[in-house]
């Protein structure tokens, strides 16, 4: 869930995808596939797939993967023939498996996984969450697929992007940079270590609720200490710290940070209560949990603050005072802005 991260954080390409117009566009997109898919789980529900786990991430998979492919070619104003000779079969193909099979099962896992959270459990109660987690998928799906189609047109209409919201460019810079994997394996120990250290002291903590929130606040403050190592690679973290205010911290500490880390942590948690189907997983798959999630958040914080960095360098019309988009849209997208840039 890079992409989502990246276009929300990074101002070039969060005021790409929330101009007026393509927001309307995109609103009106989403409707679309919320309510095919509802005739889809009519079609489960009567054939009593929707009780079965596999039947049901298999539909909203492929489901959404023809939804992202779509999308995508809407984004992009293009006809899927066009999009097909273009860029190849192969291409569009891995795109929808990526951003749509892949990404609609992750979110599916979540949104029953959460349901569970809420004693709402998929187990007992079948055909509310499975429908909920069936449009859930798809209109996420559908919104990321148009808003990076709509990025490539951009592109193509010679609108330059410093970072494109995929995974090319972490690879690459990981690749090149071997000493940078230091922060994620910090960071997943950090978080590792703590979590044991509280699930060893509060036994709370090892129940699905206990490690939802004790993850979700270690792998958010370990995301943003990350975040501000990339934002100022040349300063100390404590020089860091003190250029923001706590607000500014708290903002990005509870998204991306806290949000996504709950995100990954819900995703586990339907794997191993609907897919393998362990209810109480023991201590050291709660750790391990742990460690990886705030290792992930780590090292895609420390990535988006990278970015950041090199945008403010590029463009000194971006203040380094903003530290995040996501609550901050409405300045960004303001007619102050618009007129800025005319």
């Amino acid at each position: 869930m890079l992409h989502r991260i990246a276009m929300r954080v990074l101002p070039s390409l969060t005021l790409a995808v929330t101009e007026e117009g393509f927001r309307k566009r995109k609103r009106l997109l989403m409707l679309v596939p919320g309510l095919i898919v509802f005739v889809l789980y009519r079609g489960l529900h009567d054939a009593g797939w929707h009780r079965d786990i596999l039947a049901l991430l298999l539909a909203s998979g492929v489901f959404s993967m023809l939804v992202a492919v779509v999308a995508y070619g809407y984004g992009r104003e293009r006809r899927i023939g066009d999009l097909l000779r273009e860029e190849g079969f192969s291409h569009l193909s891995w795109f929808g498996f990526r951003f749509g099979f892949i990404y609609a099962v992750q979110l599916s896992l979540m949104v029953l996984a959460l349901l569970k959270i809420l004693t709402y459990s998929y187990l007992e109660y079948p055909d509310g969450p499975a429908m909920m987690a069936l449009i859930i998928a798809s209109t996420s799906v559908a919104r990321d697929a148009f808003e990076l189609g709509h990025l490539h047109l951009l592109q193509r209409q010679g609108r330059p992007f410093l970072t494109f919201p995929d995974a090319k460019g972490l690879w690459a810079l990981m690749r090149d940079r071997r000493d940078l994997w230091v922060l994620p394996v910090g960071a997943a120990a950090v978080v590792g270590v703590c979590y044991l250290g509280l699930a060893l002291a509060v036994p709370w903590a090892q129940t699905d609720f206990g490690q939802f929130m004790i993850i979700g606040l270690l792998a958010g403050g370990v995301g943003t200490v990350c975040y501000l190592a990339g934002l100022q690679p040349s300063k100390a973290l404590s020089q860091s710290f003190s250029q923001y205010s706590w607000r500014e911290l708290l903002r990005f500490f509870a998204w991306p940070g806290v949000v996504f880390a709950w995100t990954y942590d819900l995703i586990l948690l339907g794997i191993t209560s609907f897919v393998i189907v362990t209810p109480s997983p023991g201590l050291a798959w709660r750790v391990l949990v742990a460690a990886g999630i705030g290792g992930l958040m780590g090292l895609y914080c420390y990535y988006v603050g990278r970015c950041r960095w090199q945008e403010e360098k590029l463009h000194a019309t971006i203040s380094p005072a903003m530290l995040r988009c996501p609550f901050i849209l409405g300045i960004l997208t303001s007619k102050k802005v618009s007129d800025g840039k005319a």
